[in-house]
């Protein structure tokens, strides 16, 4: 009976790989014609619209496959059309193996060309001066709010917003020892180290060594060199370090969700279920930030964060990061953008 089962599967996969080689040679055609138009070939409007399609499709025949795991198989499909079309280099926030590589191989795959960088500001850096086509990083923490650096990049650099990654932050326990009584110190980056008491508290590790290390994914790195040792890091270091996961989801927060950006050179076209981000500078009196936010209010855009920033000058007075819904080919949009004191960051589809 198994024996049928694996021969109904094998017949299966040999009509999706024939199916996909197909798509492929679509994808190249693709590929030369936006290479002569010079056009972008990252457009995650248009990778919505399929999935959005695929998973009506699915619901209509009662299918296993709910979005997520429709997203989950799709994306890669994605990323290697994209790499078929044109080989571009995204730049993120290292080394390998943190949070943020994670996020950006969910959209731009395991084959994806990539460029570590040692901080946020480079990452822009390589993207301004058209070193990466693409650069990802964090924006901001449910627990531990805005990243600043991003913010003020944003303002520092002429690059766009084309997507947002909205990312749970699992923290695992990995290591080349089976036995947790024989392990004799744990490494970590001590913002992940705090963030798991409980589980050391309860595996009886609490009491082990614990050794700082400047990410998660240098810790995975020490834990493969040292058979006594443990790491706290993220899953994708375990498996680029090739160290046995001994347990995931180690975190006492099982709500830890990061925010990431990909910014790029371009603008996005139109979703239908898009955000904005722009930065605002008020004058310094008093009902400023009031006129301001009743532009939005009498063009029925709906805020979803609003943010201040010192203006990093000798005056104290602060510059404010807003979202909100909508494009900028909206037409109320527009009318928002249209002032002097607005600086427009990008439009792209809304995260979820």
């Amino acid at each position: 009976m198994l024996n049928e089962l694996r021969k109904q599967i094998d017949e299966i996969d040999n009509q999706l790989i024939t199916l996909l080689n197909k798509r492929m040679e679509v994808v190249k055609k693709v590929g030369e014609f936006k290479n002569n138009s010079n056009a972008p070939i990252y457009r995650p409007e248009r990778e919505k619209e399929i999935i959005d399609r695929l998973t009506e499709i699915s619901k209509s025949q009662n299918g296993l496959l709910k979005r997520e795991d429709i997203e989950a198989i799709f994306l890669e499909i994605f990323a290697t059309s994209r790499n078929l079309e044109r080989t571009e280099r995204v730049a993120f926030l290292g080394p390998i193996g943190t949070f943020t590589h994670q996020a950006a191989e969910s959209r731009f795959g395991a084959t994806g060309k990539y460029l570590p960088l040692l901080n946020i500001e480079a990452v822009f850096k390589s993207v301004a001066f058209k070193e990466s086509k693409y650069g990802v990083v964090p924006i901001e923490n449910n627990t531990e709010g805005i990243v600043g650096i991003t913010l003020d990049s944003l303002k520092k650099y002429d690059v766009k917003i084309v997507n947002e990654i909205y990312m749970d932050i699992h923290h695992s326990f990995a290591s080349m020892q089976e036995d947790l009584t024989k392990i004799k110190k744990i490494y970590s980056h001590p913002q992940a180290y705090n963030q798991c008491k409980t589980f050391l508290e309860e595996h009886n590790l609490i009491d082990v060594e614990f050794i700082p290390t400047e990410s998660t994914a240098k810790a995975a790195q020490m834990a493969k060199e040292d058979p006594t040792a443990g790491a706290i890091c993220s899953h994708i270091a375990a498996k680029i370090c090739k160290v046995p996961l001994l347990f995931e989801k180690i975190e006492d927060n099982q709500a830890n969700r990061t925010r990431f950006i990909v910014i790029s050179d371009y603008k996005t076209q139109k979703s239908g279920n898009d955000k904005t981000s722009i930065i605002a500078k008020t004058s310094h009196k008093t009902g400023a930030l009031f006129e301001l936010l009743k532009e939005f209010k009498d063009e029925n855009i709906n805020l979803t964060k609003i943010e201040s920033r010192p203006l990093k000058d000798d005056t104290f007075h602060s510059l404010f990061y807003i979202d909100f819904e909508g494009h900028i080919d909206d037409e109320n949009v527009k009318k928002i953008l249209n002032k002097e004191n607005i600086t427009w960051l990008g439009s792209y589809v809304k995260g979820e």
